[in-house]
């Protein structure tokens, strides 16, 4: 799949994991992996640029008979940004998916040209 494709929707996917719940570094990491290809070491550094935004949260968490783990939770601008961005997303990707069908195009309504009102 074409890399700048997957750049341009991974901080939404991640928002939309932590959306779905706390998660730990290596567990966002490798749901992501499983589904979209992307390559070892591309989230932490994505998810320190959404912590230094303002929209992920840490905290760490004691497993039983591990070490602490460190968890990302979203804050409120996170939720409102996942909320909006995903909004946007699923609108631009509907309407890619129009343009991909192999349908004909229907031709756009006319419109008249902008004409300046004259102040007389």
């Amino acid at each position: 799949m074409n890399a700048q494709y997957k750049k341009g929707v991974l901080d939404l996917c991640v928002l939309s994991l932590l959306h779905q719940g706390d998660r730990y570094g290596y567990e966002v990491s490798e749901y992501l992996a499983n589904r979209i290809d992307i390559a070892d070491g591309t989230v932490y550094p994505l998810l320190r640029k959404l912590k230094g935004d303002g929209l992920v949260s840490t905290y760490l968490s004691e497993e039983s008979g591990g070490p602490p783990r460190k968890y990302y939770a979203l804050t409120q601008l996170g939720r409102d940004t996942y909320q909006t961005d995903r909004a946007d997303y699923l609108a631009f990707a509907q309407a890619v998916a129009e343009l991909l069908t192999d349908e004909p195009a229907e031709d756009p309504p006319t419109q008249q040209p902008f004409k300046e009102k004259s102040h007389e």
